[in-house]
């Protein structure tokens, strides 16, 4: 199979007889394509996702589709973004080695990616926070993944020239920026047509919110940041979802979003997401009590952001080598003071962005179209409007308030007032 062939999407029985002659997938699971076993996995939102195994080993075939699956045909979607998928995995497993999947081949013609198969017992975070599982290491490996994609993908360390040709690469992903510029920051906040939230619970509150003149004007001045600020190659898409995890091991996936954005944009998004899974925990409650649960979840959001900054800060004092804030304006000269004090700013502006755009993630995935399963998976449909009328209230308190918060402890303070309240 090669690139030159027309498109044809795949299925379980066709896999192994169209691409039972490819040398990559051969060498790692076994040449008896017939010995395959073939199953589709994809619970996501655009593409097919396939687990293959033979005699030797398995692995993940990945292919676009030239349209959003979640929705159907009725809504185009070009195959090139698993072009960008794979350029954003290759970059990311530089600058952060051992964060991302391997990958063994990628064909541009047929958008598929065959890459490494992260099999049992590793489970997508998602899934293993509403299950009540308090891994041990993800604030860690996700803090570091953020902090060294981040930074080495900016003009804090690449050279002028390669950074602005990739970002003239990156720049071309414009459908997958189209859906994030009107799913996350205008939708809401509106009655768009592919909305929808838990009714009539909820119906008040959303009104509430879509008449919020200080809210709506500050997310599109976030939307304005989103769409011009091309600070360095971001995921994307980084949240819970796209995150596979053992006890040991953590992973990042699914990069298909990935562009030249803010750097506050992929931090707040995985914060976002550790928040809304804490607002969520009460409706997971059928065995029990889950107060250890939210302790360890606004446990993993301030050391992650503690992780992050240490870091960046490292990277900043050891690895800045790009365009920006140059060595010879601070260190050379001996000023190291005002080194530091340039780094302040720049956390601190990545701080006061990350807020504004993590209360509008968590407004977009339970009023836009696309919702979490921390949410979506509470039977119960009060229960559930009551998880995220709370959620949708700290999510406007921080997007608003943003430059008035100076402390990870003051959010998740924040956070553990709105879940005790009792009600809508």
């Amino acid at each position: 199979m090669t690139g030159k062939l027309p498109f044809e999407a795949l299925s379980v029985e066709t896999l192994a007889t169209r691409l039972g002659t490819n040398e990559a997938l051969c060498a790692k699971i076994g040449k008896d394509a017939s010995a395959w076993k073939v199953r589709e996995v994809g619970d996501g939102n655009l593409n097919l996702v396939f687990i293959v195994e033979g005699a030797s080993g398995g692995a993940i075939v990945k292919q676009a589709l030239p349209y959003v699956r979640l929705v159907g045909d009725s809504w185009p979607l070009p195959l090139k973004r698993s072009f960008f998928e794979y350029h954003a995995l290759t970059r990311q497993e530089r600058r952060a080695p051992g964060s991302v999947p391997a990958i063994y081949h990628f064909d541009e013609g047929q958008a598929l990616i065959i890459m490494e198969y992260l099999a049992p017992p590793h489970i997508i975070l998602r899934r293993a926070l509403i299950e009540g599982r308090q891994l041990p290491n993800i604030a860690r490996d996700i803090g570091l993944f953020m902090a060294r994609t981040l930074f080495r993908g900016s003009d804090l360390s690449m050279v002028a020239r390669e950074r602005k040709n990739d970002l003239a690469l990156f720049a071309d992903n414009v459908e997958l920026c189209d859906i994030t510029e009107n799913l996350v920051f205008s939708d809401p906040y509106f009655d768009a047509k592919l909305n929808r939230h838990t009714s009539p619970q909820l119906d008040g509150l959303v009104a509430e919110l879509r008449a919020d003149r200080d809210l709506k004007v500050e997310a599109q001045r976030l939307k304005h940041i989103f769409a011009a600020n091309a600070e360095t190659l971001l995921h994307g898409d980084l949240h819970s979802g796209s995150i596979m995890v053992t006890d040991t091991e953590t992973r990042m996936i699914d990069p298909e979003f990935a562009f030249y954005g803010p750097m506050a944009f992929d931090v707040g998004m995985l914060l976002a997401n550790f928040w809304m899974s804490f607002f969520s925990q009460r409706g997971h409650e059928q065995n029990g009590k889950r107060d250890a649960m939210r302790a360890y979840l606004l446990g993993v959001t301030t050391e992650t952001w503690a992780v992050f900054r240490a870091e960046f800060s490292l990277m900043w004092r050891t690895e800045r080598d790009g365009m920006l804030y140059q060595k010879s304006l601070f260190e050379d000269q001996g000023d190291r003071l005002g080194s530091e004090q340039a780094l302040d700013n720049v956390l601190h502006q990545i701080w006061e962005d990350l807020l504004g755009f993590a209360g509008i993630e968590v407004h977009r995935r339970i009023l836009g179209l696309a919702h979490n399963a921390d949410f979506e998976a509470i039977a119960n449909e009060d229960v559930r409007a009551t998880c995220e009328a709370k959620a949708l209230k700290f999510g406007r308190h921080i997007a608003v308030n943003r430059r008035q918060i100076h402390s990870i402890d003051e959010v998740n303070n924040l956070a553990a007032l709105i879940e005790q309240e009792s009600s809508i």
